[in-house]
C-alpha cells in the first residue's frame, strides 16, 4: 500500500452551501484526491470536509481549498457559535497507512508555509508539526478568535505567526496547521436551550479538568434549533470512546434534570469509536458505512 494521508480541514461557512460545494470542488479537482465526506452546520456555520490520498496530493488539495475559502468567505460578515480565527480555521494532517507522523509534519510545515507566501494568509502550526512546542493545543490557538487577532496581532508577540505575514487577513483571518492522531468529533444534544447546563457538563467532561481522558468539550447553545449542546473532540477514541463519552454525558444530564436528546458524529470515524455500540444506543441517527474511516482506506488497498 502506498503511503496514505487523511486532511480534515475546517470552513467558516455552515449556511451557503454554493460555497461549501465550490471549496469541496477545489479539492476533488485534484488528481488522486479521494473526497470522503462533507458536512455543514447551520448553527456553527461551520463545514468540514475530509478526504484522503498521497501526502503530496493532499496537501495540494488542501492548499486549493485554502486559496478557494480565501476568495469566497469573508470573516467581517461571519457569525456562529464555535471558535475560528479564519475562513480555513483548521487544516489538519493524519497519517494513516505506510506514513509517518514526521512525513505529515513535513507537509505541514512546507504546505503552511506556502499558504503564508502565496494567499497572504497567516499560518500557525500546532499539534505534531508546532515549532518548538510552543503554541499549546489548538483551543489556545483560537482563543479570543478573528476579532483577537485583528486587534492584538501586530502587538503581541505571542500572536505572531509561524509562517506567513504578521498582519491578518482582512477578510480570511488566519489558519492553523497541523499535525494529529486520529480524532473523534461528537456532539451530545440536550433537551433544554439552557446553554449553562451544557457548560458545567462540559467542563465536567473535559480532560485538563479532571474529566475523561482524551476530551475536549465545550458548551454551546444552537440558536436555530433552541438546543444547548455539549461539543466535544475524542483526541485518543481508543481511552475514550463514543460509548463512554456518551454515558458521562447522559449521567450528567440527568444530575442537571435533562434529558439527552440526541448525539452526533462530524465527519468520519473507525468503527472500534463506537465502544461496542450501535448508532441506536447513544441516540443517533442510523450511520451506513461510509461513515466509517474504514470504508475509504480500503478503496486505496
Amino acid at each position: 500500500m502506498k503511503p496514505l494521508v487523511e486532511c480534515v480541514p475546517n470552513f467558516s461557512e455552515g449556511r451557503d452551501s454554493g460555497i461549501v460545494e465550490a471549496i469541496a470542488a477545489s479539492i476533488a479537482a485534484v488528481d488522486g484526491v479521494h473526497l470522503a465526506g462533507m458536512e455543514m452546520d447551520g448553527d456553527h456555520n461551520r463545514s468540514v470536509i475530509t478526504f484522503m490520498g498521497a501526502p503530496e496530493e493532499v496537501a495540494r488539495g488542501a492548499f486549493e481549498a485554502c486559496r478557494t475559502a480565501r476568495d469566497l468567505i469573508d470573516l467581517r460578515h461571519h457569525r456562529g457559535v464555535h471558535p475560528r480565527i479564519g475562513a480555513t480555521d483548521v487544516i489538519p494532517f493524519i497519517p494513516l497507512s505506510d506514513c509517518t507522523m514526521d512525513v505529515c509534519v513535513s507537509l505541514a510545515r512546507d504546505y503552511g508555509g506556502e499558504i503564508g507566501r502565496s494567499l497572504g494568509i497567516p499560518v500557525y502550526f500546532y499539534g505534531h508539526a508546532d515549532l518548538d512546542a510552543r503554541r499549546g493545543e489548538l483551543p489556545d490557538i483560537r482563543r479570543g478568535g478573528f476579532e483577537r487577532l485583528v486587534g492584538e496581532m501586530e502587538t503581541n508577540q505571542d500572536l505572531a505567526p509561524d509562517a506567513g505575514p504578521g498582519t491578518v487577513h482582512v477578510s480570511a483571518g488566519a489558519t492553523a496547521v497541523g499535525v494529529r492522531d486520529i480524532l473523534v468529533a461528537y456532539n451530545v444534544n440536550l433537551d433544554t436551550d439552557d446553554v449553562r447546563v451544557a457548560r458545567r457538563i462540559a467542563q465536567k467532561v473535559r480532560e485538563k479538568n479532571g474529566g475523561l481522558p482524551g476530551v475536549r468539550a465545550l458548551g454551546l447553545l444552537l440558536p436555530e434549533r433552541h438546543l444547548a449542546q455539549v461539543s466535544m473532540n475524542l483526541t485518543d477514541y481508543r481511552q475514550t470512546d463514543m460509548a463512554r463519552a456518551f454515558d458521562a454525558v447522559a449521567r450528567l444530564a440527568e444530575a442537571e434534570g435533562v434529558e439527552v436528546l440526541e448525539s452526533e458524529l462530524v465527519g468520519l470515524a473507525p468503527r472500534d469509536a463506537l465502544g461496542g455500540a450501535v448508532p441506536g444506543d447513544l441516540r443517533m441517527e442510523p450511520m451506513d458505512s461510509s461513515r466509517f474511516l474504514e470504508y475509504h482506506t480500503r478503496l486505496f488497498a
